[in-house]
């Protein structure tokens, strides 16, 4: 993407009534007004909250959205020129239960109460192999930390990815420290019984991991 069509972009995020940027230092430093308030103050009603995390283009945003019009959703990604075309694409279908946040995962508590968040969807992030990049893990020991600090009690987490390493990892750690994993295939387009909003909806990057036999993975797991 040319910084030309990028900076297009970010201007036109500015203009959306369903995306919020706030500064590091709004959020580090101060009390961020929308936060426990999402229901009230923007999506007005009391129906339950779905974040997902790392959202990229808002794909699975957009597109839980529209299959479940009675939750509401958040897509948050640091990258305001991705998720445009979620945002934009929310506006374009009328869809009143979508808002997109650029900001990053680790300030995901300043942004949201505790018990606030229903669900978390976390599709596709990057796995961080290298054990220099293990604190960006997004299941790592200090992100299921942030994530419980912020569901309610009944809340779940959901892990979509094509890195079987990733897989194998959060489903090692959950285990060893005694989350509750509620369900894991290691090959959710091959193997029968797999939830139908974990293969109805297809993000971009998927349907290329799809053309090359790729297998994608799921785990939907409760934090203890």
């Amino acid at each position: 993407m040319g910084s030309k069509n990028k900076l297009k972009r970010f201007n036109e995020n500015d203009t959306f009534h369903n995306v919020f940027q706030p500064k590091r230092e709004d959020l580090v430093d101060a009390v961020y007004p929308l936060k426990g308030q999402w229901n009230q103050q923007f999506f007005k009603n009391n129906n339950p909250l779905v974040l997902e995390l790392g959202c990229g283009k808002g794909e699975y945003t957009v597109g839980l959205a529209e299959r479940y019009p009675n939750k509401n959703f958040i897509g948050i990604d640091i990258k305001g020129a991705r998720f445009w075309r979620g945002a934009k694409t929310a506006i374009e279908n009328e869809l009143p239960n979508v808002a997109f946040i650029r900001a990053q995962i680790e300030l995901v508590e300043q942004l949201f109460a505790t018990n606030e968040v229903d669900e978390i969807w976390i599709t596709f992030p990057d796995p961080q192999i290298k054990y220099k990049r293990t604190k960006h893990r997004m299941t790592n020991d200090a992100f299921l930390k942030r994530y419980k600090n912020i569901l309610n009690d009944d809340g779940i987490v959901h892990l979509k990815t094509d890195s079987e390493f990733m897989h194998g990892y959060t489903l090692g750690l959950l285990h060893g420290q005694g989350h509750e994993v509620q369900y894991a295939n290691h090959d959710v387009y091959r193997q029968e019984g797999s939830p139908e909003e974990v293969t109805a909806i297809q993000t971009f990057y998927e349907n290329q991991y799809l053309a090359t036999q790729k297998a994608i993975t799921y785990i939907r797991f409760k934090i203890n």
